[in-house]
């Protein structure tokens, strides 16, 4: 039960949603037991996003929650590989794009908790 929440100071087009949500897809089993198969994503653009007390260069701000946890091996290559996507796709400088991670303990889903 990943869910991928993405802000970013950018307005993004379909196409590159649509490149990043699949690209996030395949990122997301780097997590052990983890897939697309239940992962959500939203896409929250043109935000009013500062960073170092300025917004003159695009940023981001990227929540990965996940239902379990996250293995401490698996966060360096999801920070790199996310980065990395973002970068590529919306041209967003590695050094503007904060990532973080939180585990969830409960959630809900079909009527019912895990």
């Amino acid at each position: 039960m990943p869910f991928i929440n993405s802000r970013v100071s950018v307005t993004m087009t379909k196409a590159q949603k649509t490149s990043i949500k699949e690209k996030l897809g395949k990122a997301i089993s780097i997590i052990p037991g983890k897939s697309e198969q239940w992962l959500m994503i939203e896409f929250a653009d043109a935000c009013d996003l500062y960073f170092q007390g300025e917004n003159t260069q695009p940023c981001a701000f990227i929540e990965v929650k996940v239902f379990g946890g996250i293995p401490e091996y698996c966060l360096e290559n999801l920070t790199a590989v996310i980065s990395e996507i973002y970068e590529t796709d919306l041209q967003l400088a590695k050094d503007h794009i904060y990532i973080k991670y939180e585990p969830i303990s409960e959630w809900g889903w079909n009527g019912q908790n895990f």
